[in-house]
């Protein structure tokens, strides 16, 4: 028998929303929101990005990208710059400020991964770790193959 609360998708989606409320409630301290704390991260991870490679990597539509964006420009954490050689384009880089703030908050989000995962060998979390991304895959793969049939 199918039941909502035991369904993969249910599960995922509570465990990810539970862990964003706990990482929030702390990031709201600071006058930060989650969306804010995703852009610095993947912009620490992958500095110098177009606006819409950073809106796949964190999963945010392109106008919520933009207003966020022009709102952390104002807060002098991150930058647009042109990119050299094509005046169209604007890359998305930290700022002094924005590097300082994320490196203080990354030991906060291993903090809750590390809650997350408690009791998990780190042989366990790697598997889960390849799982997600087999899935995130295969979920990308899907939605590609969609927009390319409406295409048609």
């Amino acid at each position: 028998m199918y039941r909502l609360t035991n369904s993969f998708p249910y599960l995922l989606t509570r465990a990810g929303v539970r862990m964003g409320e706990l990482f929030s409630a702390e990031l709201a301290e600071i006058g930060m929101t989650l969306p804010m704390y995703r852009v610095l991260a993947a912009l620490w991870e992958k500095d110098g990005q177009k606006l819409s490679e950073l809106a796949v990597m964190i999963g945010l539509e392109l106008s919520t990208l933009s207003r966020l964006i022009g709102e952390m420009q104002r807060r002098d954490l991150v930058l647009r710059r042109r990119k050299i050689g094509d005046d169209r384009s604007l890359l998305l880089s930290l700022t002094e400020a924005g590097r300082a703030q994320v490196g203080s908050l990354i030991p906060r989000a291993q903090h809750y991964e590390a809650l997350a995962v408690r009791g998990f060998s780190a042989e366990e979390i790697a598997t889960m770790k390849a799982a997600f991304g087999r899935i995130l895959g295969n979920l990308s793969a899907e939605a590609s193959a969609g927009e390319q049939e409406a295409a048609e």
